[in-house]
């Protein structure tokens, strides 16, 4: 009888410890105001095959472009929060056995530039950028930046910035070819000019590197590309060009207009960047649909965790650990929570949702992949 006495009371205090865990103060717990999920909205273009041989010369010659499409016009890297670019920007892109080609046309009254220096820091010049993702997994991408004389920085980096990148800047695209022409003359302020083109051919052996593969793309396959032209402000002084603070600014700093705006100052956010889907039509032949995978959907949220995570440990100095603390509902269905798993240790996380019998992963360093 004693036994039963004490075990009444024990257990009423052990029921009541719980629901205070569960359901008391929780003053001392963090408490997040997330920002609200990013929508997932990049563009796409359909990459057809090239209606004839083109010809690296840096021109845009009709017969070989004029049945390509042209992209979108470029905008400002942050999105519509941002003036429209006072100078268009916009690009092509074919492809054949061999490789993928790029051109560019930039709409510019003077064009100028000074570096000289294989793989120097060219966007301290007006130049223009290609970022190639090919794996779509946001890791293991490339980059070429070329000025108006035609000088290449080229490199390779493991990972983005924000991730603890680890840069080869003395990586070469192996077999590439590019070429600058001017519409005008460079470096003479005495004229106005018209704009400055590039082209570009990258063979598959070098797009395909991070993924240890050299043939061409199948149709309707995609990788993820972006382009950026950064556009210093200038005047002419004692006959040179001299960089200035955009207007109403104080501070100099250069404008930075692209195909896939990122919402920030940060070219480095492969997540953002355009789908390019490839077609085995010619150009001029037919025009195909432009999809998005479905996988891109479970991705995206996969992705939306990942920054809220990013949160939580800027916060706490750890990772969470369950779905309310991610506030998880605000991003994935009643039926996806259920599949939702996070496992942490104190230095990783990783975070799984499953679709259509795949498993798709997502790690501290931003990592995507499936198994």
């Amino acid at each position: 009888m004693k036994r039963r006495k004490l075990f009444l009371p024990l257990l009423a205090m052990s029921i009541a410890l719980i629901f205070i865990y569960w359901y008391g103060d929780k003053s001392n717990q963090p408490q997040f105001n997330y920002e609200p999920p990013i929508a997932f909205n990049p563009p796409g273009y359909i990459c057809y095959k090239t209606p004839g041989t083109i010809i690296i010369d840096g021109k845009l010659n009709s017969e070989e472009w004029d049945k390509i499409p042209w992209s979108a016009d470029f905008v400002d890297i942050e999105g519509s929060k941002r003036p429209t670019p006072h100078f268009q920007t916009r690009v092509k892109m074919a492809y054949d056995s061999t490789g993928i080609y790029f051109a560019a046309l930039m709409e510019e009254p003077h064009v100028w530039g000074t570096i000289t220096q294989h793989d120097a820091v060219i966007f301290h010049d007006n130049d223009f950028e290609i970022f190639l993702n090919p794996s779509n997994d946001t890791h293991n991408y490339m980059e070429y930046e070329v000025n108006a004389l035609g000088t290449v920085w080229d490199l390779f980096l493991t990972k983005p910035y924000r991730d603890g990148a680890v840069v080869l800047n003395n990586w070469e695209f192996a077999g590439m070819k590019s070429a600058v022409s001017i519409d005008g003359t460079v470096n003479n302020p005495s004229d106005t000019d018209s704009s400055w083109s590039i082209e570009v051919f990258i063979p598959w052996k070098s797009v395909y590197q991070p993924m240890h593969r050299a043939k061409m793309p199948q149709d309707g396959e995609h990788i993820r590309v972006n382009f950026s032209r950064v556009q210093w402000t200038t005047s002419i002084q004692h006959g040179t060009y001299v960089k200035i603070p955009i207007k109403g600014e104080e501070k100099i700093r250069e404008y930075n207009w692209v195909w896939a705006p990122t919402g920030v100052i940060d070219i480095h956010r492969p997540e953002f960047w355009g789908f390019v889907q490839f077609s085995t039509a010619k150009a001029g032949e037919r025009e195909d649909k432009f999809f998005i995978a479905p996988e891109e959907e479970v991705k995206w949220k996969l992705r939306n965790l990942y920054y809220r995570q990013a949160t939580y440990r800027k916060e706490t100095g750890k990772y969470a650990k369950t779905k309310t603390d991610l506030q998880a509902a605000d991003i994935c269905t009643e039926n996806e929570l259920k599949y939702l798993n996070i496992h942490t240790t104190p230095s990783t996380y990783e975070i799984t949702l499953p679709l259509d019998n795949q498993l798709w992963h997502i790690r501290q360093d931003g990592l995507v992949w499936r198994n």
